[in-house]
């Protein structure tokens, strides 16, 4: 019987990969020795916290970033976490910066983020470079059609930041989130937070694509959008 069960186990493994379910690894002494747990959820069945959901971390982080992120952590949320009492009164709570851990550490917690995953639609995307024309005309959607830049900092012509703060800003995304999230997220934000304060929109496809590729296009690092 126990070489059934030995057996059984890693078979089992395989049936769920081919059906698309993840399958998470037991989480590190570091999650609570760090007390990430305080504030953010790891399971959809924890009680909601002030910090961003993590349990479909792997869905949503590129992990090259979040390990940075770990290591020296930058503000994404300007007017903070709209947990806080006084967030819809532009009087958010204020708190210390987001815990740094040290290189080891950050590679670790990463390791396990990344098992987090609840996506079943996580097919590649391939997004190539938006001509001028094509950028300027998402560009228009992005900030008249749908008023995304109300909620979310974005560039302008002169590649400097500009845009609400209520929302996570977006200046960085094509280095800190996965296509195929925000992809996921403009189709059904609903699907990962259903209370969120993201608008339902009903996207066609061509429209889900090129905000896609807009949003993928911001990166701080080459010092445009």
């Amino acid at each position: 019987m126990k070489s059934h069960r030995i057996l059984f186990f890693p078979g089992l493994l395989f049936i769920l990969s081919l059906m698309g379910a993840s399958v998470a690894a037991a989480p590190p002494s570091l999650v609570k020795e760090k007390q990430c747990d305080t504030c953010h959820r790891f399971s959809r069945e924890e009680p909601e916290q002030a910090g961003p959901d993590l349990f479909f971390a792997g869905d949503k982080f590129q992990t090259e970033w979040l390990k940075q992120f770990l290591k020296q952590p930058e503000t994404i949320r300007p007017a903070g976490s709209s947990h806080d009492p006084g967030f819809l009164k532009g009087q958010p709570e204020m708190k210390s910066p987001h815990l740094a851990v040290k290189t080891e550490e950050a590679g670790q917690l990463t390791d396990y983020l990344s098992t987090l995953k609840i996506m079943k639609e996580s097919k590649p995307l391939s997004l190539e470079s938006l001509s001028k024309g094509a950028r300027v005309r998402v560009k228009i959607l992005f900030e008249r059609d749908f008023s995304c830049i109300a909620c979310h900092q974005s560039y302008n012509l002169a590649n400097q930041p500009r845009g609400g703060v209520s929302g996570p800003s977006l200046t960085n995304a094509g280095n800190r989130l996965r296509p195929e999230w925000v992809y996921q997220w403009l189709k059904n934000p609903e699907q990962f937070r259903p209370h969120s304060r993201m608008p339902l929109y009903t996207f066609d496809e061509e429209t889900l694509h090129r905000l896609t590729q807009y949003i993928m296009s911001h990166t701080k690092n080459q010092g445009r959008p």
